[in-house]
């Protein structure tokens, strides 16, 4: 498989194989920064970055892969254009709470968990984390396994918040598709950084102790507590009220601090006579050689390293939504450049963006995460503290991954009136 990856990548062109080498990149980064670089167990990492590649082989190269989360991603759209965006949280929400009431969503989350921890030898607290964080959010996926936070080890501690930064919850999924971003990636990426997550955490801050849950002692997950089908509808409603109005709280928020900081920042440039200083433009910098070793075009590489920084620094909703500009732009056609200042990019930048962008990992969630586990584990407070920011850049690290991965098996084709031209 390694063989024909490497001899298929380098014949689709430089692209793919620069996505090939940022994946590499990233991965001995993670390794010269890790906790414990001598004691890492590499059956986790490699296993983990063997999975991202198949998920992507299986989702982005064979046909029927292709269309299932082509088919899943238009059932997405065909509802939130007749539902709209935050009351699509709200019925994603209530579909959630149902599907744990007859059992269905514990019985998926144990079998793609135990998938992983045959696979990646990972603990079943960690792998069921990973697993749940495909479906549910940060805060809510620890739940799955709160009985047992207080005995998690250190290491089993950062994959549980890393596998929640690198992954987006089910119930906000249809927001972001609802600004034009592709369904079918957004899926793809969810499921693909899964895997990822557990990859970078075990490289990032390998395991020095001998968990104490494990396979054979056994773990349960909690039941819900309604009563009946409809009971459990009206609580995943109810429960989507504080999640609906910290999406839009949050949103407009930002937006306007956005504004004001790029108001001040344009104000402070003038002063050395660069007006069109802002945020934007400082993140673009800083975050352009990550996006341009993901295989992202050199052209579009600032635009996305801008895009990065939205996401980091406030979150992903500011990010997409910026993103859903850009596509709009390019489906729209009219000038590439403006004043020396390019307008869009092209479609295999915007898919790499789409899968980099994936994840909860900015300071915002960094917060949320540590008050939530907090609050499910106070004896464990110190160690949440301690790893919550290195689980925040793995995290990160996961999605950059995914985006390589995406990079390196996607074909990337443009639909031209009588002829398809492959992009590489």
């Amino acid at each position: 498989i390694i063989c024909w990856l490497i001899f298929d990548t380098a014949k689709q062109g430089t692209n793919q194989l620069i996505s090939f080498g940022g994946l590499m990149m990233y991965v001995l980064l993670m390794l010269i920064f890790s906790k414990y670089p001598t004691k890492v167990a590499w059956r986790p990492v490699f296993w983990g970055i063997g999975l991202q590649f198949i998920l992507g082989l299986v989702t982005l190269r064979t046909k029927a892969g292709f269309d299932v989360f082509n088919w899943l991603g238009s059932s997405f759209l065909f509802n939130i254009f007749f539902i709209g965006v935050l009351p699509i949280v709200v019925f994603f929400s209530t579909v959630v709470s149902m599907l744990y009431h007859v059992g269905f969503m514990q019985w998926l989350i144990k079998k793609v968990g135990w998938i992983m921890q045959v696979t990646l030898g990972t603990t079943p607290v960690e792998s069921l984390v990973a697993a749940g964080n495909i479906f549910v959010g940060h805060t809510e996926s620890p739940l799955l396994v709160r009985p047992y936070l207080p005995y998690v080890t250190k290491s089993e501690l950062h994959s549980i918040m890393t596998s929640g930064f690198s992954t987006i919850a089910g119930s906000v999924l249809g927001a972001y598709i609802s600004f034009g971003v592709s369904a079918s990636h957004l899926l793809t990426a969810s499921v693909m950084s899964a895997p990822a997550s557990l990859a970078i955490s075990k490289l990032f801050w390998p395991e020095t102790k001998i968990p104490q849950i494990t396979l054979k002692s056994g773990i349960k997950m909690e039941k819900g507590d309604s009563k009946n089908l409809l009971e459990a509808a009206s609580q995943g409603a109810s429960a989507s009220i504080p999640l609906v109005a910290n999406i839009a709280v949050n949103l407009i928020a930002f937006l306007a601090l956005l504004s004001f900081v790029d108001s001040a920042l344009s104000w402070l440039g003038n002063m050395f006579n660069y007006p069109q200083l802002n945020f934007e433009i400082i993140c673009a910098y800083v975050f352009m050689p990550f996006s341009f070793m993901m295989g992202v075009d050199w052209e579009d590489s600032f635009i996305v390293g801008g895009l990065l920084g939205y996401k980091t620094f406030f979150n992903e909703f500011v990010a997409y939504e910026r993103l859903s500009m850009l596509i709009h732009l390019r489906e729209k056609g009219g000038p590439v450049y403006i004043g020396g200042m390019k307008q869009y990019m092209t479609i295999r930048s915007e898919t790499i963006a789409t899968y980099a962008l994936c994840g909860f990992a900015n300071f915002g969630s960094l917060g949320m995460v540590i008050g939530g586990l907090t609050s499910m584990a106070p004896s464990k407070k110190r160690d949440i503290a301690d790893s919550a920011f290195r689980a925040m850049i793995a995290g990160t690290v996961a999605c950059f991954m995914t985006a390589c991965i995406a990079g390196t098996v996607y074909k990337f084709v443009i639909s031209l009136t009588d002829h398809e031209v492959s992009v590489c």
